[in-house]
């Protein structure tokens, strides 16, 4: 196993929180809980949705900064460095995160070239001569579009690898002092100008008055499941992010502080969303084709629709990359660690093979490939990969971390972790019995509904 002599390092706080925050605000925060808040009831959603983040999605990613920290190494290095005080070595969770990292970047690239695509249609004012049929139906016409989608996953891959390829100091935390101003600047903006439409009143109302007979008990555990995993946790995103802090800054506060704005940044996006679907008599419960088939129609309808337009997706755009440089991080990081490769060699090298990775995701829609695969597996190539990373690696990765912190790393560590730099230490003993006992058995119950072990809907008779 290589050592690094030098460990990079966050340059302040405010990178690491910024570069962190960046991680969890992506397309789960503006596409993904806009759709399912309005599956889901709104209001009593959002309530739930917020105590999950408290009681599982903070004490976690606490336990993952700590895990970096604590060793200064990327996710399999850092358990195999930990598992010294237990007789198993861990290291395998670490892979977990690494490999998790390969598949959710080889996809979620794809979808980023699709924001990259619809931010280009938007300039050239594509939608303005299109009936709602026709544009709804664009998004049809380009997951058909193997070679569209290629090229666009390719330009995605060259700036995510373009940022990491600077380091940490040079790249990450100098690229997310920039995105992460302007993604929040353009939201606020546009949330401004929500603020002006007939549907705001309704929209404020349906996301904060709780209505509890809207709510099935598995809306609960998809409240729980996007608690979890909008705060990129499972993947060893935030173990690496994590490593390359110094000891004396205040993981406890730094936590909350990541958690709240991501948090704020999933509301104001539903805030954002949701009075311009009431507005113009569409529905919150659009579903996964609201940010690529019922927003073009909308902003085709609206005085100064294209400008909205092109500032939403680059938006989009914006957080996908954010999100994207830290997926490439982790799994640069670990063979920077295991095999002392240098970083530009690591990037490059991982850059390419996920762009490779990610080729049959980006010509699911056209069929160009594995022709038989959704007659074998019953789904495309795009949403097994999804499947398999969501619904296995990232919940599985993610209880194993709860299970390692709370019961088998090495409790002066973990205590003294916490401790340093904190002026919530009082707060140890009820993080720990959240992260031994709730952060399991709640991470737990989501692999089993999520993979079809239970139906909690069934089980309740409802």
């Amino acid at each position: 196993m290589a050592v690094n002599q030098t460990r990079e390092q966050w340059g302040s706080k405010l990178g690491f929180i910024l570069a962190a925050t960046g991680s969890a605000v992506g397309l789960g925060n503006l596409w993904k809980f806009p759709y399912i808040t309005g599956e889901n009831g709104g209001g009593i959603f959002v309530l739930i949705y917020l105590v999950c983040i408290a009681v599982v999605g903070i004490p976690v990613f606490l336990a993952e900064v700590m895990i970096g920290r604590a060793t200064q190494s990327s996710p399999v290095v850092a358990f195999d460095k930990l598992s010294n005080a237990s007789k198993t070595n861990w290291n395998f969770v670490g892979w977990i995160g690494v490999f998790s990292g390969f598949i959710i970047l080889s996809y979620y690239s794809v979808v980023a070239g699709w924001a990259l695509n619809y931010t280009l249609m938007s300039i050239s004012h594509f939608f303005d001569t299109l009936s709602p049929d026709k544009i709804s139906q664009t998004f049809d016409v380009l997951y058909a579009s193997g070679d569209i989608n290629v090229f666009w996953h390719a330009v995605f891959m060259l700036l995510t690898v373009g940022v990491v390829y600077g380091g940490i100091k040079g790249g990450i935390e100098k690229w997310s002092r920039i995105l992460m101003p302007l993604l929040l600047g353009i939201l606020v903006v546009l949330f401004f100008y929500a603020m002006t439409l007939d549907g705001f009143g309704r929209s404020f109302k349906f996301l904060f008055y709780p209505d509890v007979s809207k709510l099935k008990p598995s809306g609960v555990l998809e409240a729980l499941g996007h608690a979890f995993f909008t705060l990129s946790l499972g993947m060893g995103a935030i173990i690496t992010y994590g490593s390359y802090l110094s000891k004396k800054e205040d993981l406890v506060k730094t936590s909350v502080i990541i958690a709240v704005l991501d948090t704020a940044v999933a509301i104001i996006a539903t805030l954002v969303l949701f009075p311009i679907i009431f507005t113009f008599g569409y529905e919150p419960q659009a579903g996964p084709g609201l940010l690529f088939k019922t927003l073009p129609i909308i902003f085709s309808q609206i005085p100064g629709g294209m400008i909205l337009s092109i500032i939403f997706f680059l938006l989009v755009v914006f957080a996908a990359l954010t999100s994207g440089m830290s997926l490439l991080e982790v799994v640069s990081a670990n063979f920077i660690d295991l095999l002392g490769w240098g970083r530009k060699k690591a990037v490059l090298i991982m850059g390419s093979i996920i762009f490779i990775i990610g080729i049959p995701s980006a010509l699911s829609g056209s069929g160009a490939i594995f022709k038989n695969w959704e007659v074998i597996y019953g789904i495309n190539f795009f949403d097994t990969v999804d499947y398999l990373a969501s619904n296995w690696l990232l919940p599985i990765g993610g209880l194993l971390i709860a299970v390692f912190t709370g019961w088998f790393m090495d409790r002066r560590v973990r205590e003294n972790e916490f401790m340093t730099g904190t002026s919530f230490g009082r707060g140890y003993k009820y993080w720990l019995f959240l992260i031994r006992f709730v952060a399991p058995v709640a991470v737990f119950i989501i692999v089993l509904q999520r993979v079809g072990f239970i139906n909690i809907d069934k089980l309740f008779s409802w």
